[in-house]
């Protein structure tokens, strides 16, 4: 052993020390999000509103059938979702998620050009597909603290006709609301 080999455990120890609470407090911050509990509901952003009222909706296995599974922008939707083998989505979710995860796709009509936005009740991965391509987000985070929604995504999109790609997700179902920014 080199008389360099103890500086250097010394060093490494000192750093892990010192990277140790930084770590930590990020978990926490994290971990502290994920499990609030919340006293009284927060109310809802501009424009989400129907988040407390969900409709109930059949999540579509494929791209044919989603054209049936129409959600009406502005309004929350409870999305039943399927086990993941069983779903062909047009486009491969970069996160398709397991055998054991839930998917499942709708379609919604945009009329007006504009900054759109995808929120979940859950941190699946969602696409939003237009002839054949994905759209890039421009924006993506966190809900509001106690509002159940978990993710946000906005999209810069055009008018027409778009499939919502719902993969990797954890459990048969989702809430979730597409919405135009103001």
């Amino acid at each position: 052993m080199s008389s360099l080999s103890p500086m250097l455990f010394v060093c490494a120890g000192a750093l892990s020390l010192m990277a140790g609470p930084a770590f930590s407090q990020d978990m926490m911050a994290h971990n502290h999000a994920d499990t609030q509990t919340c006293d009284q509901p927060t109310p809802l952003p501009q424009g989400m509103e129907s988040w407390a009222t969900p409709a109930a909706l059949k999540g579509a296995k494929d791209n044919k059938s989603a054209t049936s599974v129409k959600i009406t922008p502005g309004q929350a939707f409870t999305l039943s979702l399927l086990p993941t083998p069983s779903v062909k989505y047009p486009l491969r979710p970069e996160k398709p998620g397991g055998s054991v995860s839930h998917g499942g796709l709708a379609s919604f009509t945009v009329k007006e050009a504009g900054t759109w936005r995808v929120a979940l009740g859950a941190g699946a991965w969602v696409d939003v597909v237009k002839d054949g391509k994905s759209a890039q987000s421009v924006n993506h985070g966190r809900g509001p603290a106690c509002t159940g929604i978990r993710k946000m995504v906005d999209y810069a999109l055009t008018p027409g006709d778009y499939v919502l790609q719902i993969a990797g997700n954890g459990t048969n179902n989702i809430t979730a609301l597409v919405t135009k920014l103001p």
